[in-house]
């Protein structure tokens, strides 16, 4: 990675979960970019409006190297990276690399309600057999490609708001969700984390990170009374969380 004009100050980049896509930060980027932060969101490929790009091929390596991209791309020298969801995946390992390659470029990882891997973990790993088989038997009808959105409600979102998320969510490439990711656990670890614990109402699959957080050093703990998507129904509240993030890192 190379920089022509690096940046002074520390950038924010956003990775939406699954289903989603940059579209979901809509509420949250003017905020913080109004606040003087400079801020970036990514779209994962295969959702959103790169699910035209949808393979077999992609994977959870793909979702990594898109968020490096978009960090190469943009030449950003200090970065917070926040990781919605599935997201916690491909910070984790986004963070492995960028520890061994560029050390000193990511400052503070945000987990926003999202998945902790242990090396060698799937996204599955965490998640109950019944929500395993119901996902897997969920991709049969698109030959194992990919698995179709629940209804925003079970993110907590009503009347417009849970209609806006059921527009635009897209199926999620299935090849992931049984992927393990290797990775350096102290290498990560050593950077500051924070962990964005959504309570109102708590998703179930995220249970075993909240407990985690909670039960090992080196975690700063932020609880937000909302549902699993803040960035559509806390928008406000959730960009000042990262903000004082950014100001402190």
């Amino acid at each position: 990675m190379t920089s022509a004009a690096p940046h002074a100050t520390t950038a924010i980049v956003l990775v939406h979960g699954a289903w989603h896509g940059a579209w979901c930060w809509r509420r949250v980027l003017p905020l913080l970019r109004s606040a003087g932060v400079e801020s970036h969101a990514v779209t994962l490929t295969g959702v959103g409006e790169r699910a035209h790009l949808l393979a077999p091929t992609v994977d959870l390596h793909t979702h990594i190297q898109d968020v490096i991209g978009l960090i190469e791309a943009e030449e950003l020298q200090r970065v917070v990276l926040v990781g919605h969801s599935y997201a916690g995946m491909v910070i984790t390992g986004v963070a492995d690399r960028l520890q061994q390659e560029r050390a000193g470029l990511l400052v503070h990882l945000v987990y926003l309600d999202a998945a902790l891997p242990r090396p060698g973990d799937s996204w599955s790993s965490a998640h109950t057999e019944d929500t395993r088989q119901a996902r897997i038997a969920a991709s049969q009808s698109s030959g194992g490609l990919s698995f179709p959105p629940p209804d925003a409600a079970l993110f907590g979102l009503t009347g417009d708001d849970r209609d806006w998320v059921n527009r635009r969510q897209t199926p999620q490439p299935f090849r992931l969700y049984q992927q393990p990711l290797q990775f350096d656990a102290a290498r990560v670890d050593a950077l500051p984390r924070t962990f964005i614990d959504c309570t109102q109402p708590a998703l179930a699959t995220i249970a075993p990170s909240r407990m985690r957080v909670r039960s090992e050093p080196g975690w700063n703990v932020v609880e937000m009374a909302t549902g699993h998507d803040p960035m559509v129904s806390e928008p406000a509240a959730l960009s000042q969380v990262l903000l004082d993030i950014q100001r402190r890192a």
